[in-house]
């Protein structure tokens, strides 16, 4: 009981939070590098509502909740029109990046403030602050593996020399069945062992 109370007090509006933050960032890295897409539409904003996928904010978390399942989620993606940048690959990198960066700043953030109240902070707020640090890392980490619709996805495709670009999108097409692949076998964890590493650097 008590574990499904902080799942839905602590960590789902902590989810919501850290989904918002990362999509604000990709919206508002676009507007920096010329796309006002996302801007006009509102999505640089902390307000979970804008940002909210039926499936990876309101489904998919509520049946997690109610069946005791591992807690995920995603937010709604951000809108984003190439032909506004003066550099279309090179800039969708920077906004693709924007999200797992932002997580990663929170990370950090949340570890100073556990580390600046460890001995004096109550054990549930070092808890909540423990949990946002873990929550980034894998939102951060999850997010950069190079594979569509993952932001690493857009990310691997701008650092590739330019004539390997049109080979890569043709295996992009496919490689949601690497993502699925990755969560049937289990080497998901594999993949996501940075975060056990960076948690290791950032938590005391």
């Amino acid at each position: 009981m008590e574990s499904k109370l902080f799942a839905i007090f602590v960590f789902y509006p902590l989810l919501l939070f850290c989904l918002s933050f990362h999509e604000s960032a990709h919206a508002w890295v676009a507007h920096k590098r010329g796309d006002d897409t996302a801007k006009l539409l509102g999505r640089i904003s902390l307000n979970p509502i804008v940002h909210m996928d039926m499936i990876g904010t309101l489904f998919l978390p509520i049946m997690a909740l109610l069946t005791g399942a591992a807690l995920i989620g995603w937010g709604k993606p951000v809108p984003v029109d190439p032909r506004n940048f003066s550099n279309p690959r090179k800039d969708s990198l920077w906004v693709a990046a924007a999200g797992p960066i932002s997580n990663m700043i929170l990370a950090v953030i949340f570890a100073m403030v556990l580390r600046s109240g460890l001995f004096w902070f109550p054990i549930s707020v070092l808890k909540i602050l423990h949990t946002g640090v873990i929550l980034n890392l894998v939102l951060a980490f999850f997010n950069l593996i190079p594979a569509f619709p993952l932001d690493g996805g857009t990310v691997l495709r701008g650092l590739l020399p330019a004539h390997l670009v049109p080979a890569y999108d043709r295996f992009a097409q496919y490689s949601i069945i690497l993502l699925l692949v990755l969560f049937v076998t289990g080497l998901l964890r594999y993949v996501l062992i940075p975060v056990s590493f960076a948690a290791g650097l950032l938590l005391p």
